[in-house]
């Protein structure tokens, strides 16, 4: 059984379940008797199973804290107590056990395990092992499955928030992350602006060239301004030909700036579609910035940009218009 296991107790009860371990599984297993040194352990190691001696102090505290997580709510926390060997005519008392049992369940334990300490001999009971085992194999499975499902919502939530096209944020992601943005610079007391822009006879491209040329025109258009933005930029494919550039903690001067330094990249550099085909390509741009009127979706922020963005087009395109805005 392959498994990566970290188990956490006094130095005895290490020493004694490494052993043990050992004889079950394959793997890494790894071991921290300190409590301050678990959850550093667990987030460079990322082990699928956690064994906590249950009489550890503050180990159900821990497993509490690890479950709140969510980078770590997917490892399988098994919860063990070592109680002593009975004689035939000893029994434990059911009522203490079942106690014990839902304390560190209701501690986001995934298991409780009450298991014998080995005989004078060093020998432990074959039916407890195979009781850790399986729990252990169902650890790694859930673990896995744990896993895998999250690497598939985030591909899904990837394709979701893509422009398949040009492989830039989509409309659905601006819409997703506009409103963040207003918040923050709320928060912050931070300026907030935006860019839209459309490529300038968009149509004339797809009817004298066809489609395949124009897809390509976005493309290398998509480039072009991904690798020209500052860090704190966000672009965004709106739809069409037209994009939008989320400016944080820009304010309305330095929006122009950036909005005409763009205009200028655009269209002063032909795109170079194959050997025998060069385009010129000229962009119109609308800048507009946060106002405290503004409400919290970025909506009417956005319409703004979009009025100067018309505005732009129809003063002859190739132009950025701009709004001054108050703070």
């Amino acid at each position: 059984m392959d498994a990566s296991v970290l188990v956490v107790g006094g130095n005895q009860f290490v020493a004694t379940f490494f052993r043990r371990l050992r004889n079950l599984v394959s793997g890494r297993i790894e071991s921290a008797s300190h409590l301050d040194d678990v959850i550093p352990l667990i987030q460079t190691q990322q082990p699928s199973i956690l064994i906590l001696q249950a009489s550890f102090a503050d180990s159900l505290e821990l497993c509490r804290q690890i479950k709140e997580q969510p980078q770590l709510v997917a490892i399988y926390c098994i919860v063990v107590e070592i109680v002593p060997q009975l004689n035939e005519n000893e029994s434990w008392d059911r009522n203490w056990e079942l106690l014990e049992a839902a304390q560190a369940m209701e501690n986001g334990a995934d298991a409780y395990l009450q298991i014998a300490a080995a005989t004078e001999l060093g020998v432990y009971s074959v039916a407890e092992d195979r009781l850790l085992l399986a729990h252990i194999r169902a650890g790694v499975t859930q673990v896995k499955n744990y896993r895998q499902l999250m690497e598939t919502n985030d591909f899904l939530s990837s394709i979701a928030l893509a422009d398949a096209l040009t492989g830039l944020n989509n409309r659905r992601a601006l819409e997703w992350d506009l409103p963040r943005q207003v918040q923050n610079a709320r928060t912050r007391i931070a300026p907030l602006s935006l860019i839209m822009l459309d490529v300038d006879f968009f149509k004339s491209i797809n009817d004298n060239h066809g489609h395949l040329v124009g897809d390509r025109v976005l493309k290398i258009l998509s480039a072009r301004l991904q690798h020209n933005l500052r860090v704190q930029d966000t672009l965004f494919r709106y739809g069409g030909e037209e994009f939008v550039v989320i400016l944080s903690n820009t304010p309305p001067s330095e929006a122009q700036h950036v909005a005409r330094r763009l205009r200028c990249l655009i269209a002063d550099q032909p795109f170079s579609i194959e050997e025998s085909l060069a385009i010129n390509v000229t962009i119109s741009l609308g800048t507009a910035s946060l106002k405290p009127t503004d409400d919290g979706k970025g909506v009417s922020l956005l319409n703004r940009a979009d009025q100067n963005l018309l505005l732009a087009k129809n003063s002859g395109r190739n132009q950025v218009v701009s709004e001054g805005s108050e703070f």
